[in-house]
């Protein structure tokens, strides 16, 4: 008997339509839903890298706000404050680059200022100057040139007081 009075037709009838009603509309909310993983993806694909392929060859300055990977051949200037710039192991460069990291696999000739850091691995090869908050040489790579390790504020100080003395002198 307990069992009729739980199952009774005016109270299940009622509720059991009216809860898979708006049941669904959350579930297919959700599924509507799914820009927002593609926010997600456009955050990852913020964090990829254009590349530069083994048969390109760069002649001129390059610019952009991401993350670029060097197979081929720059020419000239490379400016990506904020990202990483990765010289792959086919890659040639001359060129000076300004940017946030800077990674040496291939061979580079010019001045590398970064914000972060420059990492010179075991196969790279580096003629030009460093200015960056970190610096990394692993064994095996060559280097010629000089270091300068900045911090942030040392960055801004330095360059007064260099151009004060050569004002003076």
């Amino acid at each position: 008997m307990m069992w009729k009075p739980n199952a009774a037709p005016g109270t299940t009838a009622t509720p059991e339509p009216t809860r898979p009603t708006p049941a669904p509309a959350p579930t297919t909310a959700t599924p509507s839903m799914e820009p927002a993983p593609a926010p997600r993806n456009a955050a990852v694909n913020t964090s990829e890298q254009a590349t530069i392929g083994k048969s390109l060859v760069i002649k001129g300055e390059v610019t952009g706000s991401e993350s670029l990977y060097i197979d081929g051949r720059v020419e000239g200037s490379i400016n990506l404050p904020g990202n990483r710039v990765t010289v792959g192991r086919n890659g040639v460069v001359a060129a000076n680059i300004n940017a946030r990291e800077v990674v040496v696999l291939g061979k580079v000739k010019g001045n590398l200022t970064a914000s972060d850091r420059v990492d010179i691995r075991n196969e790279g090869s580096l003629t030009g100057d460093v200015v960056a908050q970190r610096v990394s040489i692993e064994d095996g790579a060559f280097f010629k040139g000089g270091i300068d390790i900045r911090k942030p504020g040392q960055k801004d100080q330095a360059e007064p007081a260099s151009t004060a003395s050569a004002k003076t002198a």
